[in-house]
């Protein structure tokens, strides 16, 4: 009986093979029918870009000579991200906003006669904890903002879709400006313990908010554009043939948003510092928190029209399995021999399910969702470098603001001088975008993301060594000798000497931090992108922890040996990654043009992962995955596929 079964099954898998096979003797043909056939909504999620470049004569795939002789532009923008950069400004002027006048609130004493912490001829301050403490909560604070985004992230992906949690976040992060205005009343400010233990949670709860924010909000403006594929096309204008470059598309889109990121820093940050001065803290606060209505009222309007990723459950642990097979496979207690194991092409080709007969059960997906994995992991070794980079980043929002504080300001506020790096952002963003990058280009230069990654670095470590040669300066013409900041007059030099650090930060920003946005989103599978993006966020976090052991250093007269010690850090981090991962360069194209695999996640049903696989091999004629547990399921499926 079992027999007769089997024999009927598999006459009907031949059938549906042979009819498979019908359908591709013409592309015509093979088009109508996939147009025509009853495919699972899953399909549409995983396949819809792609199968354009397959069905459509407008998007011309191109050739190998054509990829190495034609231009490549970026394509076209959707109108809806702009309203996600948007919201993001809104974001980023309410944390940079209320994170300005930080330093002054912790480290400067309460202004004699003053209820609000404003000094309109003077120093604004609240709580007189000194320069370290400043340091050291404000490290705190872009420690938590920055460990957040992994929660945010994992909630994102496998439970609430990213819109939602976003939504969420800025729940959390409303209760956490309430908290911190509340803590700048003036019944509240006057007494400084509770006034500290008041910003303290109310520091806590905003980077609640801010991770959920933050870790979600850059995956969905970038996955608005659809294309996955580059593709060629004549410009109307001049009949030249280009390639439309989704790479470039998405490096567009993040620098932009990174622009839009940047103005509302700006703008946040410059009015703060004068409400601080002239009003008070409590008006520093509140106003942000103002700003950051226009976060949900735009989402809510527009949340029809932004193309969303549902949430896939749990994929992070399929991922962290997988990697573990593999090492398994490949162990050796000699480190020379693991290595070259690991970096070995069969690393992951062992693993993959086609490789494996009795699979275990959470191998629920197909062999290219392992060239995923694997191209995210090579991403995601990349990123345990930034640390080092984000160090010098970090001493703009705390050391370098009390650097200022001892120098001459000619009435400008301390604290206005860092806007000097986001200004700087938004000039050379443009720049880059349409002079510097098409020029290279233009040249034949190949300016790959890891190259501008470790030009960065460079750029942030010189900057160091111009606020190295401030800082001793300083200590040689201040009246106080190495102790400026206990000094009532200023070192006799121009505040505006900082521009130097701050421009060349911002530099370092464009191609360093912005290139790891591109990279976390074009090297993360579609159902692990906001938590690569997290991962991408957490090495602010790691480098806030160092930073916070370096705190000893952010004291007279120790401070030249703060900036340089970064200074030597970023130096050799940013020579030991390019010499670690130039080869990388070579791979870039393939990564990035890997095909998107047909596992989604664990939220559907089973018969959907498999009618999915199904169109999958029925797109690429390949025939062993995953997705069936036995030969007679996968012929069951094919039975039914042939009935749709």
């Amino acid at each position: 009986m079992m027999k007769e079964k089997r024999s009927s099954a598999t006459n009907s898998y031949k059938s549906w093979l042979s009819f498979k096979s019908h359908l591709t003797d013409t592309s015509e043909h093979k088009s109508s029918e996939r147009a025509n056939a009853t495919v699972s909504p899953v399909k549409s999620t995983v396949f819809s870009t792609s199968s354009r470049f397959l069905d459509d004569d407008e998007y011309e795939r191109p050739t190998v000579e054509e990829e190495n002789i034609l231009r490549r532009v970026s394509g076209k923008v959707p109108w809806v991200a702009y309203t996600i950069a948007f919201v993001e400004l809104c974001e980023r002027f309410s944390f940079f906003g209320t994170a300005a006048v930080f330093v002054n609130y912790i480290q400067q004493p309460l202004p004699e006669g003053s209820t609000t912490g404003a000094d309109g001829s003077g120093q604004p301050g609240a709580l007189n904890m000194g320069q370290q403490a400043a340091t050291g909560l404000t490290t705190f604070n872009t420690f938590w903002c920055y460990v957040t985004p992994l929660v945010g992230a994992w909630i994102g992906d496998e439970f609430l879709g990213r819109l939602k949690t976003i939504q969420l976040s800025i729940v959390f992060a409303f209760l956490g400006h309430i908290i911190l205005i509340i803590s700048a009343l003036p019944s509240v400010i006057t007494h400084p313990q509770g006034a500290l233990g008041c910003f303290s949670v109310g520091l806590v709860v905003f980077g609640i908010g801010v991770g959920g924010f933050k870790s979600n909000i850059s995956p969905l403006i970038a996955e608005q554009y659809k294309e996955t594929r580059p593709y060629v096309r004549t410009l109307a204008k001049t009949g030249e043939r280009v390639i439309i470059d989704p790479g470039q598309t998405i490096s567009r889109i993040f620098m932009y948003f990174y622009c839009m990121i940047n103005v509302g820093a700006l703008v946040g940050s410059i009015s703060m510092v004068y409400a601080e001065r002239y009003v008070g803290f409590w008006l520093a606060f509140l106003i942000p928190t103002l700003m950051f209505g226009f976060c949900p009222l735009v989402l809510y309007v527009c949340r029809n029209k932004y193309s969303v990723t549902p949430p896939t459950g749990s994929v992070l642990g399929k991922a962290c399995k997988l990697w573990w097979l593999a090492l398994r496979k490949k162990w050796s207690w000699n480190p020379r021999t693991l290595i070259r194991n690991c970096k070995s092409r069969a690393f992951w080709e062992d693993t993959k399910p086609s490789k494996i007969d009795h699979r275990p059960e959470w191998m629920t997906f197909d062999d290219l969702w392992v060239d995923e994995v694997r191209r995210v992991v090579k991403a995601c070794v990349i990123f345990l470098w930034y640390p080092l980079y984000w160090l010098t980043y970090s001493q703009m929002t705390n050391n370098l603001t009390s650097q200022a504080a001892t120098m001459q300001l000619h009435g400008a506020p301390n604290d206005i001088i860092l806007n000097l790096n986001p200004l700087a952002l938004i000039i050379f963003i443009p720049i880059m975008d349409h002079l510097v990058y098409p020029g290279l280009r233009r040249m034949g230069i190949k300016f790959t993301p890891l190259k501008r990654i470790y030009t960065g670095f460079i750029l942030a470590s010189l900057s160091m060594v111009a606020a190295t040669v401030t800082q001793h300066y300083i200590y040689k013409t201040s009246p106080c000798g190495d102790h400026p900041s206990t000094c009532k007059e200023p070192a006799p030099i121009n505040v505006w000497v900082q521009a130097v650090p701050y421009i060349l930060v911002a530099i370092s920003e464009i191609l360093a931090s912005i290139t790891g946005y591109e990279y976390a989103y074009t090297k993360a599978p579609k159902n692990m992108k906001s938590l690569v993006q997290s991962l991408f966020l957490f090495m602010n976090a790691i480098s806030s922890a160092i930073q916070q052991g370096l705190t000893a250093l952010s004291t007279d007269p120790l401070l030249v040996w703060n900036y340089g010690f970064v200074a030597i850090l970023a130096f050799i981090g940013g020579n030991l990654f390019y010499i670690s991962h130039r080869n990388l360069d070579k791979e870039e194209d393939e990564l990035n043009n890997i095909q998107a695999s047909c596992f989604v996640g664990d939220t559907r049903k089973k018969d959907e992962e498999s009618q999915a696989v199904l169109d999958y091999e029925y797109d690429t004629g390949s025939y062993r995955h995953a997705g069936f547990d036995s030969e007679t399921e996968s012929i069951e499926l094919g039975n039914r596929r042939v009935r749709h």
